[in-house]
C-alpha cells in the first residue's frame, strides 16, 4: 500500500501550507510531500484546481482537501484535545482562526507583499480588526502558556500559522509591543522543534518593506485562490457557494463574535479605568507597607517569632526577615541534612553547580533568572527527599577584574600596574576581591538561593588552582595542549589576547566615525578603499579593495580566482609594493569571490584570518607590521612607529600621491570591538598555548548523539553539533597578571650540543607543578644534567574559561579522590543560558570526559536570555541593566541615576543610560519582594530564545502574594484557635460538592506541578499553582465557605475546615520552590497534623499524586458549567450597575437533567453571584422585567431588574448620553470626510481617528441597546 501523499502549491507566502506542514511534523511523518506548480507552469501531475490545495491522498486513496481538514487528519489525537471539552475548545479556536483572523491578516499582509492592490480603507479596517483580535488573545494568554490545555494543540497551530505572515512582514516592533502575552506565546510556538523543522527560523518584522504588485510574480492559483482582486481577500479554503441558511448562520456567527469582541473591549476599558481608581489606594498601601517591618528582636540564625498576630497586609520586608539565616544555621541546604554522603541516598541524588558569576560586579536580572530556575529545581528535589546539593562559586574573571582594579588604581593614585609590579598588583587585586567580592553572595542570599555555603568556591582558591595546574600539565604531557604561533583576537589597550565571547560585533551600514581608546579624534570605518598594484615588468595594474588600507604595508601577495578569465594572463607574475622593494606573487585561490569588487584581493597573512589560511596554502611570507600597543613595525619610513589608525590616513595620502588610489565608497561591515576596553580588535600573530579539540569534540558530540547527555530544549542540538563537528583548536593564553599563571617553562640548555630554541617552538617548553619538577623533566628530555638547565616561566595566565571548564569536578577537590567527588560527581544537571553553550557547557563536557572519563552531568537545560520590555539586550549604556535587589526593595529614579555615576561608563554613555531609565522607570521601581521576582522570572521562562521582561509585571505577582496573605489570614480565622487537623487526609466522599471539587482541583494542580518540574516547563507549574490559589481556592471555595462557617451544621463545618487546611498545606508546599519566604511564613502559622513533621517547609515533602488522588473529572465539568452560569449573572449585574443590590435570578434549563444539576449547585450559585434567590425553570415562563444572558446552550440566565432600578430615569440618562455620542460621531465623521484629509493628515493620526470612530460607534450601539432594554421595563 502506497504511503500517504500531501500535495502543496509551493508559493513561499501560501499560509495554508504552514499549518499543514507543522501538523505533519507532529503527526504522520511518513507522508510524502509533493509540490504541484499547476498546469500554467507545465505541471500536470494533478487534475485538481490549485485552489483545492493543500490536499492529502491517504493510503486507501481517500482524498482530503483544504488546510483545516488536512491538518486535522495529520495531527496526533492529543493535539485535537485530551477531553471532550478540550476538543470543543480546540475546534472553536481553529474556526476562529479561519473565519475571523485570516481575513484581516491577509488583507494587510498581501497588500505589503504586493499580492493585492493597495486599498487604504481595507488595510486600515484590517489593522483595526487585528488589534481587536490581538487584545482578545493577549487577555486570554495572560495566565496561559498555550491556547488550550498544557501543550501545543491544533488551536495553537491554526492561530499561530494565521499570524505567521503578519509577524514576519507587517507587525513592526511598535505595533506588537502592547501584546506581550501574544508575543511570548507566538515565539514559544514557532521555537518548538516541530515548527522550526516545518517553517525554518522565524524572524520578526523590524520594518515593513512593501513589495509592488509588478515585482510579485505569484499568480492567484499558486496561493490557492480564484481571485486576488482588491475587493476580495484570499481565504484559507476554496470559496464554496453557500445556501441561504448557511449565509444566515455565518451572519449570526459573525454578529456573535462582534458582540464578544465588543464585550472584551468593554472589559479592557474597565480595566484601564480601574488603575485610575486604585492609584491612590496603591500609593497609600505602599506608604502603609513601608512601616510594616518585623521588629521582634531575633538573633541571626534563631527562628522567627510567628506567635504574634499577622499584619493586616502582605509586606515583603516583614515576610522575608529572619528566615534565611535560620535556614542556613539549621543546615537545611546541606546534602548531609538527611543523609550521610558516604552512603547511597534511598531516593536518589540531585547535584547542580552554579554557573560561577564574575567576581567583578553584581548580579543582574539575567543572573536572577538563572538562580530562580536553579533554586526552584533544587528546592523541588530537596522536598522530594533526594540528597540535594546546589554548589555555589565565583569566577575570578581575569580580564574583567584586571580592568576594574587598574581603573581603580589610576583613579585613586594615578598609577598603573607596571608602576606597582606584578606581585604588588596581584596583592592589590586580592585586596579588592576581599573588599568587594562578596556582593554577589549577598545578592544570592537575598534571592533566597538555597546554596550550601560551606562548599562555596572561588576559582583562584588553592583547591581549584591545584586542579587547573594539574589539568594543564596532564594535557600538555599528552600533547593535547601545545605551543603554536597563530592569529588571535588582540586588544591593544589590554595588551592581551581575548576570547570570541569578549568580542562584540558592531554592525555598520556605511561610513561611520567610531571612538577608539587613545585617539583624540574618532576613526573612520565602513568604507572600502580601492587602489592599484603595478605588475612587475609591465605597465599593467591590478586593482584591489580593502576596509583596512593600513594593512597593505604587510601584504605579501594578490589573490584571484583560478577560473577568473580576466587574470589568466597573470599566472606566474608578480606585483610590486609601492613603498618598498617587495615583489609579491599573484596567487590563484578558490576562496576569492569573482563577483566582489574587481575579483582581485590583497593578501596580508599576518593580520587577517582568511589571508592567514591563504598564506599557509601558498607558503607566503607572514609580515607582522604591528606591536602589542598598535604601533607599526617592520614597515618603511615614514610609517614606522605610527599608531595604526594614524597610519590609515598616511597610507591613503601616499597612495594618492603615487597615483595608485582609485576610489573610496561606503561599505557595510562588521567591526570587532573588545567588550572590556572598547578597543577595535586587531588580528595579530602570537605564540600561544592551544588545546587540541578535535578528539574531545567528537566525544562530546557522540555522547549527545547516543543519548548519554540530553540537551533541553532540543532546538539547540543543531548548534551543538555544528560547533562540535567544526571545532577549531582553543587558544588558552592571556597576556594578563591576574589569573592562573601558566605552569610552563621555557628551557635554555647550557650545552653546545643542544641548539638554542625559540619561544614559538613547543619542544623547548616543559610543564610542572614546581620549577624543580620542571627542571627534572627538562633534564630528562634533553639528556643533560639538571644543573645545565635554566628555566623561565611563561608570563601569561590561562583563559578564565579553562578553569571554568573544570568547575564541576575541581570544586570537589579533583585530582584527589575526595568523599565529595565520589558522592557528587558526575552531577545531575547543568542549567544556564543558551548564549554560553559553547564557551562553557561544551568545554565542561570535553574536559570532564578527557580528564575524568565521565560526563560532568546528565542533562543540560538552557533557558532563554532576558531582555528588557522592548526586546533590547541588557546593557549598562542603555540603562536597562537592573540589579535584582532594586526590584526586591524598590528604588527611586534618582537612586538609579546614582548607580550610573558609580559605574565605569563615560559621560556620554551615562546621559544615554539616564534617558533610558527615565523612559522606562519615570517613578523608579516599586518594591516587589523576592518571592514576586522569582515567581515572575519562572512564569516568563519558556523554552524559547528570549524573554522580554517588563519589571512592572513583577508588581502583579506582588499583589498575588497579598492575595495569598489575605486568603491564609481569613482561613486561619475560619479554622479557629483550637483547630487540630486530622492526622490522616480525609476521605473526599465525606464532604460537600464544593469540598470534593476543590480537592479535585488541588489534585490536578499537584499533577501539573510535578509534570511541569519534570519537563522543565516552569510556566506550566506557575500557571497551575497560580490558577489554583487565585481562581479556585480564593475566588470560589473560600467564598462558598463563608455561609458554612456562619451556619449551624457543625459536621459540615468540621469537614470543610479539614478540607481547607489540606488546601492550604498542599497549596503552600506546591508554591514553596518559587516563593520560599511567604510560604514559610504562612506555613509556620498553620497547625501541624503531628509533632513529628519537619521543622520547615523547606524540608517538608513535596505533594505527590499518589497522596493527593482526589481527581473527579465529572465533578470538574459540572462545576465548570456552573461557573459559566455565575459568570453570566455577574456580567449582567455589572452591565446594570447592580454592585450593591441583590436580584432574583431565574435559570431556564434545556432539560430536566440540566435543571437537576443546577439545583444541586443552586446555593453556591446564589453565594458566588450575590443573587437574592436562584430559581430553576424548565418548561415555565420567566417573569416579565428580566434582563437576559446566555450562559451556554443548556442554560439561559434571567436577572430580575423590575423594582430594582428606575427604568424611566435610566432611559433619560441614556438618551442624553446618546445625544452626546451622536454629536461626537457626526463631528469625527465630518473630519474624516474632508477632501484633503487623506493627503494632509499623517498616517498615524488617521489610524488613531479611525480607531476612535470605531470605539464611539460601538459605544453608541451599546447605549441604544440599553435604551431598548430599559424601555421594556417601563
Amino acid at each position: 500500500m502506497a504511503s500517504p501523499a500531501l500535495y502543496l502549491s509551493p508559493h513561499p507566502h501560501n499560509f495554508q501550507n504552514a499549518k499543514v506542514l507543522v501538523a505533519l511534523e507532529y503527526g504522520r511523518s511518513k507522508t510524502r510531500v509533493v509540490e504541484i506548480r499547476g498546469p500554467a507552469a507545465g505541471d500536470t501531475r494533478s487534475q485538481l484546481p490549485m485552489s483545492r490545495f493543500p490536499s492529502l491522498e491517504t493510503e486507501s486513496k481517500l482524498c482530503i482537501h483544504g488546510a483545516t481538514a488536512v491538518a486535522h487528519y495529520l495531527a496526533p489525537d492529543r493535539m485535537r484535545g485530551c477531553s471532550g471539552k478540550e476538543a470543543s475548545l480546540v475546534q472553536q479556536w481553529v474556526n476562529f482562526a479561519d473565519s475571523e483572523l485570516l481575513q484581516p491578516a491577509c488583507a494587510w499582509v498581501f497588500t505589503v507583499l504586493g499580492l493585492l492592490k493597495h486599498n487604504t480603507k481595507d488595510v486600515e479596517r484590517a489593522q483595526l480588526d487585528l488589534k481587536k483580535i490581538l487584545r482578545f488573545l493577549d487577555d486570554h494568554l495572560r495566565l496561559r502558556t498555550y491556547l488550550v490545555g498544557e501543550g501545543v494543540t491544533l488551536a495553537d497551530i491554526a492561530v499561530s500559522c494565521s499570524l505567521l505572515l503578519p509577524y514576519k512582514h507587517a507587525f513592526e516592533p511598535d505595533f506588537r509591543k502592547p501584546y506581550v502575552n501574544v508575543n511570548r506565546w507566538f515565539l514559544t510556538c514557532v521555537n518548538q522543534a516541530e515548527f522550526t523543522r516545518a517553517l525554518g527560523a522565524v524572524r520578526l518584522c523590524e520594518k515593513i518593506v512593501p513589495v509592488t504588485a509588478e515585482k510579485c510574480t505569484a499568480g492567484p492559483q499558486q496561493l490557492g485562490q480564484n481571485s486576488l482582486s482588491p475587493s476580495r481577500v484570499p481565504l484559507a479554503e476554496e470559496p464554496v457557494k453557500k445556501t441561504a441558511a448557511q449565509l444566515k448562520k455565518d451572519a449570526m456567527k459573525k454578529e456573535k463574535m462582534e458582540k464578544f469582541l465588543q464585550k472584551q473591549d468593554k472589559l479592557k476599558e474597565q480595566q484601564q479605568r480601574q488603575p485610575e481608581k486604585k492609584a491612590k489606594a496603591e500609593k497609600k498601601e505602599k506608604k502603609d507597607l513601608g512601616v510594616i517591618i518585623y521588629d521582634v528582636p531575633t538573633t541571626p540564625g534563631e527562628k522567627k517569632d510567628v506567635n504574634c498576630s499577622m499584619p493586616d497586609s502582605y509586606s515583603p520586608q516583614y515576610v522575608e526577615a529572619a528566615w534565611y539565616p535560620w535556614w542556613e544555621k539549621q543546615g537545611f541546604f546541606k546534602p548531609e541534612y538527611r543523609h550521610a554522603i558516604s552512603k547511597p541516598a534511598p531516593k536518589g541524588m540531585f547535584m547542580i553547580c552554579i554557573p560561577p558569576p564574575n567576581v567583578t560586579g553584581s548580579l543582574h536580572l539575567g543572573h536572577a533568572l538563572t538562580n530562580a530556575i536553579q533554586d526552584s529545581l533544587t528546592r523541588w528535589h530537596r522536598m522530594r527527599g533526594e540528597m540535594t546539593l546546589w554548589n555555589p562559586g565565583c569566577d575570578h574573571a581575569g580580564i574583567a577584574t584586571q580592568v576594574v582594579v587598574e581603573k581603580r588604581l589610576w583613579r585613586q593614585s594615578k598609577r598603573t600596574r607596571h608602576d606597582l609590579g606584578r606581585q604588588s598588583f596581584i596583592e592589590e587585586v586580592w585586596k579588592w576581591k576581599n573588599e568587594k567580592g562578596d556582593r554577589i553572595y549577598h545578592q544570592l542570599r537575598k534571592l533566597g538561593s538555597s546554596l550550601d555555603w560551606d562548599r562555596a568556591c572561588f576559582t583562584m582558591d588553592p583547591k581549584l588552582s591545584r586542579a587547573v595546574e594539574e589539568a594543564f600539565i596532564r594535557l600538555h604531557d599528552e600533547g593535547v595542549i601545545y605551543r603554536s604561533t597563530r592569529l588571535v583576537n588582540w586588544s591593544c589597550t589590554l595588551n592581551s589576547a581575548i576570547s570570541d565571547i569578549e568580542v562584540d560585533k558592531k554592525e555598520l551600514t556605511g561610513r561611520t566615525l567610531l571612538p577608539v581608546p587613545n585617539y583624540t579624534e574618532k576613526v573612520e570605518f565602513g568604507v572600502l578603499v580601492s587602489f592599484a598594484y603595478k605588475i612587475d615588468g609591465s605597465g599593467e595594474e591590478v586593482v584591489v579593495a580593502t576596509t583596512r588600507v593600513e594593512t597593505m604595508l604587510g601584504d605579501s601577495a594578490v589573490a584571484v580566482h583560478p577560473q577568473d578569465p580576466r587574470y589568466q594572463n597573470l599566472k606566474g607574475k608578480f606585483v610590486v609594493h609601492p613603498f618598498c622593494d617587495r615583489k609579491m606573487a599573484i596567487v590563484f585561490d578558490d576562496f576569492v569571490d569573482m563577483d566582489f569588487g574587481t575579483g582581485a584581493v590583497k593578501i596580508t597573512p599576518a593580520h587577517d584570518q582568511n589571508d592567514y589560511e591563504v598564506g599557509l596554502r601558498h607558503g607566503l611570507e607572514f609580515i607582522n607590521i604591528m606591536d602589542d600597543n598598535g604601533y607599526l613595525i617592520n614597515v618603511p619610513e615614514p610609517f614606522l612607529g605610527m599608531k595604526r589608525f594614524d597610519a590609515r590616513k598616511a597610507v591613503l595620502e601616499a597612495l594618492i600621491q603615487k597615483g595608485l588610489f582609485k576610489e573610496v565608497k561606503e561599505n557595510p561591515m562588521v567591526v570587532p570591538v573588545c567588550s572590556r576596553s572598547k578597543d577595535v580588535v586587531e588580528p595579530l600573530l602570537k605564540p600561544q598555548w592551544y588545546v587540541r579539540c578535535a578528539e574531545m569534540a567528537k566525544m562530546a558530540a557522540d555522547v549527545v548523539r547516543n543519548g548519554d547527555l540530553k540537551i533541553i530544549p532540543e532546538t539547540h542540538l543543531k548548534t551543538w553539533f555544528n560547533w562540535m563537528d567544526n571545532i577549531r583548536d582553543w587558544c588558552i593564553s592571556r597576556q594578563l597578571w591576574w589569573g592562573h599563571r601558566t605552569p610552563a617553562y621555557f628551557v635554555t640548555v647550557s650545552d653546545p650540543s643542544v641548539p638554542a630554541g625559540e619561544d614559538a617552538d613547543g619542544n623547548y617548553w616543559v610543564s610542572g607543578q614546581t620549577q624543580e619538577i620542571a627542571r627534572q623533566k627538562a633534564a630528562k628530555k634533553f639528556n643533560v644534567s639538571p644543573d645545565q638547565i635554566s628555566l623561565r616561566q611563561d608570563e601569561d595566565v590561562l583563559d578564565t574559561w579553562f578553569s571554568s571548564g573544570l568547575f564541576p569536578f575541581s570544586i570537589f577537590g579533583w585530582p584527589n579522590e575526595t568523599d565529595d567527588l565520589k558522592a557528587f560527581y558526575p552531577g545531575t544537571l547543568l542549567e544556564t543560558g543558551h548564549d554560553i553553550l559553547f564557551f562553557w557547557v561544551a568545554r565542561m563536557v570535553m574536559l570532564g570526559l578527557k580528564l575524568t572519563g565521565k560526563l560532568p552531568f546528565k542533562e543540560v537545560y538552557l533557558h532563554a536570555i532576558v531582555r528588557d520590555a522592548h526586546g533590547r539586550k541588557m546593557s549598562k549604556s542603555l540603562g536597562n541593566v537592573i540589579d535584582p535587589l532594586d526590584v526586591i526593595f524598590g528604588i527611586t529614579l534618582e537612586g538609579l541615576y546614582a548607580q550610573l555615576l558609580e559605574s565605569n561608563l563615560d559621560p556620554v554613555e551615562i546621559e544615554r543610560a539616564k534617558a533610558g531609565q527615565k523612559s522606562d522607570y519615570p517613578d523608579g521601581i516599586p518594591e516587589c519582594g523576592t518571592d514576586a521576582l522569582r515567581f515572575a522570572l519562572c512564569a516568563y521562562t519558556s523554552q524559547g530564545r528570549d524573554i522580554n521582561l517588563d519589571v512592572n509585571r513583577i508588581l502583579g505577582y506582588r499583589h498575588f502574594c497579598n492575595k495569598l496573605w489575605n486568603a491564609t489570614k481569613f482561613a486561619i480565622r475560619g479554622l479557629g484557635e483550637n483547630f487540630t487537623p486530622e492526622t490522616a487526609v480525609q476521605d473526599p466522599s465525606r464532604g460537600s460538592l464544593i469540598d470534593r471539587w476543590v480537592l479535585s482541583r488541588l489534585s490536578h494542580a499537584v499533577e501539573l506541578c510535578n509534570r511541569g518540574f519534570g519537563q522543565y516547563d516552569f510556566p506550566g507549574v506557575t500557571t497551575a499553582v497560580y490558577n489554583f490559589w487565585l481562581y479556585e481556592l480564593c475566588d470560589v471555595y473560600l467564598e462558598c465557605l463563608k455561609p458554612v462557617f456562619g451556619g449551624s451544621d457543625e459536621n459540615a463545618a468540621h469537614v470543610a475546615r479539614n478540607v481547607l487546611y489540606t488546601c492550604l498545606d498542599v497549596g503552600l508546599r506546591l508554591l514553596s520552590p518559587f516563593m520560599p519566604f511567604v510560604t514559610e511564613e504562612l506555613y509556620q502559622r498553620l497547625p501541624r497534623r503531628s509533632a513529628q513533621e519537619p521543622p520547615s517547609i523547606t524540608v517538608t515533602p513535596y505533594p505527590q499524586c499518589e497522596e493527593n488522588c482526589w481527581r473527579d473529572e465529572e465533578l470538574d465539568r459540572n462545576v465548570e458549567f456552573v461557573t459559566s452560569i455565575i459568570r453570566a449573572i455577574r456580567s449582567l449585574r455589572a452591565d446594570y450597575n447592580l454592585t450593591k443590590t441583590k436580584a432574583d435570578c431565574y435559570l431556564t434549563c434545556s432539560d430536566e437533567n440540566t435543571a437537576a444539576l443546577v439545583n444541586m449547585f443552586s446555593s453556591y450559585i446564589q453565594t458566588l453571584s450575590s443573587s437574592k434567590s436562584v430559581s430553576t425553570l424548565v418548561h415555565e415562563e420567566c417573569p416579565a422585567g428580566c434582563a437576559l444572558a446566555i450562559a451556554s446552550d443548556r442554560c439561559t440566565v434571567h436577572l430580575m431588574l423590575k423594582g430594582l432600578i428606575d427604568a424611566e430615569k435610566e432611559v433619560s440618562k441614556l438618551r442624553n448620553k446618546q445625544s452626546d455620542v451622536q454629536k461626537q460621531v457626526a463631528k469625527l465623521t465630518e473630519k474624516l470626510s474632508k477632501p484633503d484629509y487623506q493627503t494632509k493628515v499623517p498616517q498615524k493620526i488617521q489610524e488613531m481617528d479611525s480607531e476612535k470612530l470605531k470605539q464611539i460607534e460601538t459605544e453608541l450601539q451599546k447605549v441604544e441597546d440599553g435604551i431598548k432594554t430599559f424601555e421594556k421595563l417601563i
